[in-house]
This record gives structure tokens, C-alpha cells and sequence, in this order.
């Protein structure tokens, strides 16, 4: 209700005692959809704050305003020196203007996402401060007061169409009403209502209020009431550093949970899928009983073929097909299956352990995701979400640096934002001696661990750094990932080549768990 005609009537009659005589030493503007106006009084000056958002549309009144020396324009010249002779509200509408000497008048039309602000001289459209708006071109100041029949004969015949009759109300009012069971009220009862919210509007308090999770201004108590005020100044004034302070942490906090509970999705995912792949390993080609049952019946095995059936000792002698190696004896093929055996087991281990951490993992992000959801405050939710890591990155660092930075043992990795990065952080942001490390055969970031001068690369941090390669590609998902390493000096790219490709002209291959 900041806009609505109701509190426009109050709102104007302090303005008319506070404005008029002044002179206006200052008009413009330093962000696209907000004029500061500027008059001077006998004391402080008195300024009015105009913001125009699309989705937010509001005046304030600020005790001071510092004006940038750059990207600020001067806007409606014509005021400068303008004394103010009055301040002119509509009837019924959510416009008033302020009178000033010379014939000019400033319209103020608070309609919402086309709210704009109008100058006039003589009642001819002088300028504009949204051009955007085309249908303010034809409004004409000598037509904007608008009529009401508040009859109870208007009443009784318009019960169908109450809400376009008494177009003022707004939403808010029309809520409060049907808190208090109006439309199953009898029209007497209701035209009793109606007086009473009419008299609670013509001598209103100012509620700041928590409405259906939103923050609203209100002249009449609804929802949760945070704050109530008697001075429609200083009302609104709250309302405005509220709402723009609340729009911003109700968007950071909903871009948190976003993040989160992307991040939570994304570890059950991987949760379950290791989950499958451990069974897999457990229940299907099972190497150690091939080689055991093979080892015991190398008398029956001849060399040269691809198969062949023996009794499972491990499964009451029931016969067991086994696949070989022709061109190797059976002692062979079964040393085959033990060293499969072995990597099988390792496997498993690594995954199990995988696992653990990944449940770890899940019950942190799933903690974080209610203290989140609980947090009233958006400098104790910055401050959370930057130990996350998912805190909103500064200008200077999202222009600067094309890479995430993290650290293992006193060294530096850094990792390739995108494609563009990747080329960035190889070509410009590397020295030949730094190790560079990338997933194999797919793609993903470019890694690097920056060299340190006279020290070896400790294989906890190439291993850590193959990690982060692993997880930042797209083999993020799966168990083991294998990850190119060698020394920056042997990549190069070749003119002509697309972002992030390069030639790698020798290199070893390690298998690690993708891992942020």
C-alpha cells in the first residue's frame, strides 16, 4: 500500500507543509530508474528519493545523499531555481504532483511497473523521465482526478463488482476484508465493514507487516507486523532500506538453496551410483574364485583355448564357465585373474571409502541446507555461504581471475573456469615449470600446480590436484577417473585450435577418485 491512493492522501498533506516555499537546487539521476530531487529549506535540505523499478516502485526521503562525481545526469532542468508553490494530490489516484512557480508541475504517477515521472508547464507535457512509458504522452493533468459514488445505494446495486467500484482499496485491503469474512456477510453487515475500513483509512497507523512471506507496507493490520509508525515520512522511509534490504537476501537465499540442494542431488546421485557399481563388483565377475578353480585343475586345462567348464569348489562342485586367453597357458591366464582380483578389491576399497565420505558429505550439506533455510539475517548467510564456497563472488575477482583457486600442503592449484579460462590459465598464467594436470580423453578444466622454487611436487598434492582434474570434468561421476600429468613445458597449442584444446607432447597417466 506504499503507492496506494489512501496513503498518497497522508502522505501529501506532510509533504505540502514541508515543501512549499522551498526551491529545488538539485534534480538527477545515478542508476537508470531513480531521480534524486533536491530543495532547500531553511535548514537541512529536504530531498526525495524516486526509485522506479519495474518490480519495485517507491519514494523515500533520505536525510542525505551523497552524489557521485561520475555517471550521474542532470535531469528536468527547468526546476533548478523553481520555488515550490504547492503540492496537488488526485482524487482517487495513485498520482500527485508538486506545484512549482513558472507554471510547472511535476507529476509523480505511482502505477506500479509503470510508474514514471512527469514535468509540466502550463499543463502541456514539458519531458519525461521514463521516454519508455508511450501511453504517458497523452495523459493530461486536468483529467487524472477521478470519481467515487460511496453511496449505500451504489453499494447495494454493485455487489457483483465491489472490487472495480472501490478501485482504490488495492489488494491489501481487499485481503483484510476477506480475513475479516466479507464476502459471506450480508450486505448490511458488509456495508458496515466497508465504513470501518474507510474510517480505519482516513486515520490510518503504518504497518510494516510480513504478508504471505512478503514484506508490505499496509494501513491496516495484517499479517505479521514487524514495525508500526505514525509518521507516513518515516513509514516509508523504513518500509524502502526493508524491502530493498529484504529483496536481497530473500534472492541470496533462495540462490543458496538452489546451490545446495543442486549439491545435495548431485551427491546422492553419485551416492547411489557407487552404491550400484560396489554391488556390480561384488556379485559379477568374480576373478579370484577363476583363478583359484583354475589353479586347481591345471591337469584338465590344455593350452590354446578360449574357454572352458570345471567344477566350483566354492559352490558345492557346480560347474563354472571360464573365459581365457588362448595365447596364454592356463597358469598365466590365471595369474591374470589375481592380479584382476587384486584391482577389484582395490577398486571396492576405494569406493567404500568413497561412499563413507560422500554420506559424510550428504549429512553436511543437508545441515547447511537448514541453517539456510532458518536464517533471518544476510550477513550471517554471506558469511555461511562463503565457508561453503558458494558465497557471491566480488566484480574484481570474477573479471580478473579465470580460475578457482585452492590449496593442498603450502601449494597452489588453480583450475579453468570454462574453455576460455582453461586457455587463459595454460598460455598467460603459467610458468614452464608448473605441473599441469587434465582428465584423460574427455574434457574438462585445465589444472595447475605452480612450482615452487627447488622443491618436487609431493605426490599428496599431485594426487589432490588430479582429483580436482577428475572432478571438473566430465567423468565427475564415475569411480576412477585417469588424469594426464606432466610439466606445463610440454603443452602447447596450435594456431587455430578451439578454446581449451591443446597438444600434450608427453605425459604420465595416474587413476584417482574425482573429489572437489
Amino acid at each position: 500500500m506504499h503507492n496506494n491512493y489512501f496513503f498518497l492522501l497522508k502522505l501529501t498533506g506532510v509533504l505540502e507543509k514541508r515543501l512549499k516555499g522551498t526551491v529545488v537546487s538539485a534534480c538527477f539521476s545515478q542508476n537508470r530508474d531513480e531521480l534524486i530531487i533536491q530543495f532547500e529549506t531553511s535548514e537541512n535540505p529536504f530531498l526525495i528519493r524516486a526509485s522506479l523499478l519495474p518490480a519495485f516502485s517507491c519514494l523515500s526521503f533520505p536525510e542525505q545523499h551523497n552524489r557521485a562525481r561520475v555517471n550521474s545526469a542532470d535531469l528536468f532542468a527547468d526546476l533548478i531555481g523553481q520555488q515550490v508553490t504547492g503540492v496537488r494530490q488526485y482524487r482517487n489516484e495513485r498520482s500527485f504532483s508538486i506545484q512549482f512557480t513558472n507554471t510547472y508541475e511535476l507529476l509523480f504517477k505511482l502505477h506500479g511497473n509503470r510508474s514514471n515521472i512527469l514535468l509540466f508547464r502550463s499543463g502541456v507535457l514539458h519531458s519525461v523521465f521514463n521516454n519508455s512509458i508511450k501511453g504517458d504522452f497523452t495523459i493530461s493533468v486536468s483529467n487524472l482526478d477521478r470519481e467515487i459514488d460511496w453511496s449505500f445505494e451504489n453499494f447495494a446495486k454493485q455487489q457483483g463488482d465491489l472490487q472495480k467500484i472501490y478501485f482504490t482499496f488495492g489488494k491489501v485491503v481487499w485481503q483484510y476484508l476477506a480475513e475479516k469474512g466479507f464476502p459471506a456477510q450480508t450486505v448490511d453487515i458488509q456495508w458496515k465493514q466497508i465504513q470501518e475500513v474507510l474510517e480505519r483509512l482516513g486515520d490510518p497507523a503504518y504497518h510494516i507487516s510480513k504478508i504471505d512471506g512478503r514484506l508490505t507496507f499496509s494501513l491496516l493490520p495484517l499479517g505479521t507486523t514487524i514495525r508500526v509508525f505514525n509518521d507516513p515520512l518515516k513509514a516509508v522511509n523504513d518500509f524502502y532500506t526493508s524491502y530493498m534490504h529484504f529483496d536481497t537476501f530473500e534472492a541470496e537465499k533462495s540462490s543458496a538453496m538452489t546451490t545446495l540442494k543442486q549439491m545435495l542431488k548431485g551427491s546422492e546421485t553419485y551416492k547411489n551410483n557407487t552404491t550400484k557399481k560396489i554391488h556390480t563388483l561384488q556379485t559379477e565377475n568374480n576373478y579370484k574364485i577363476w583363478a583359484d578353480v583354475l589353479m586347481a585343475n591345471l591337469h584338465a586345462v590344455g593350452s590354446g583355448i578360449e574357454k572352458v567348464i570345471l567344477p566350483n569348489f566354492y559352490s558345492e562342485d557346480q560347474p563354472i564357465e571360464i573365459k581365457l586367453k588362448r595365447e596364454l597357458t592356463p597358469q598365466k591366464n590365471a595369474e591374470v585373474f589375481y592380479t584382476k582380483a587384486k584391482k577389484q578389491l582395490l577398486e571396492i576399497s576405494r569406493l567404500e571409502q568413497t561412499l563413507l565420505q560422500k554420506q559424510e558429505e550428504i549429512q553436511a550439506i543437508t545441515s547447511k541446507l537448514k541453517q539456510v533455510e532458518s536464517m533471518t539475517n544476510l550477513k550471517t548467510l554471506r558469511s555461511v555461504l562463503n565457508d561453503l564456497g558458494i558465497g557471491k563472488p566480488t566484480e574484481k575477482q570474477s573479471e580478473v581471475l579465470p580460475y578457482h583457486q585452492f590449496e593442498s600442503n603450502g601449494y597452489r592449484i588453480f583450475v579453468g573456469k570454462n574453455a576460455i579460462s582453461n586457455d587463459k590459465l595454460t598460455m598467460k598464467h603459467s610458468y614452464k615449470e608448473d605441473l599441469w594436470l587434465h582428465a584423460k580423453d574427455v574434457s574438462g578444466s585445465h589444472v595447475l600446480i605452480k612450482y615452487q622454487s627447488g622443491k618436487k611436487f609431493p605426490k599428496d598434492v599431485i594426487e589432490r590436484a588430479a582429483q580436482l582434474a577428475a572432478y571438473f570434468s566430465k567423468r565427475k561421476n564415475e569411480s576412477l577417473c585417469p588424469v594426464i600429468v606432466t610439466p606445463r613445458k610440454f603443452v602447447r597449442k596450435r594456431k587455430g585450435d578451439p578454446p581449451g584444446s591443446v597438444v600434450v607432447e608427453r605425459e604420465e597417466v595416474i587413476l584417482v577418485t574425482p573429489k572437489q
